[in-house]
């Protein structure tokens, strides 16, 4: 069974930093895109970005510049580097990977339980 689990969140003024991560365990067998994603109160989940296994990312228009997506293959893991955030940043972060488990064929989505982001004074 593959399990996601994301830390790092937390409470934070505007203009601070906070770094999430998200690993990835269980019985992989290889790992294709993984994306953060957020959802406010009242709002749609939405891809804040996405990172593929070599590494090419894509923000949304929203956060490019104060955001960053990286990851640790060796470690299944991702990360969201979130700089100068700002009060509508706040939301429950979301990781999403798309893996294969050891003995399918197939790519499927997985998703993590979420990790509350608040960004206030």
């Amino acid at each position: 069974q593959v399990q996601l689990v994301e830390s790092g969140g937390g409470l934070v003024q505007p203009g601070e930093s906070l770094r999430l991560s998200c690993a990835a365990s269980g019985s992989i067998f290889s790992i294709n895109d993984m994306d953060w994603y957020r959802q406010a109160p009242g709002k749609r989940r939405e891809l804040v970005g996405a990172i593929t296994n070599d590494g090419s990312t894509n923000y949304a228009d929203s956060v490019k510049g104060r955001f960053t997506i990286s990851r640790d293959n060796a470690k299944n893991t991702v990360y969201l580097q979130m700089n100068n955030l700002k009060p509508e940043d706040t939301a429950v972060y979301y990781c999403n990977g798309i893996l294969r488990e050891r003995g399918s064929t197939r790519y499927s989505s997985y998703w993590g339980q979420g990790t509350q982001v608040t960004v206030s004074s």
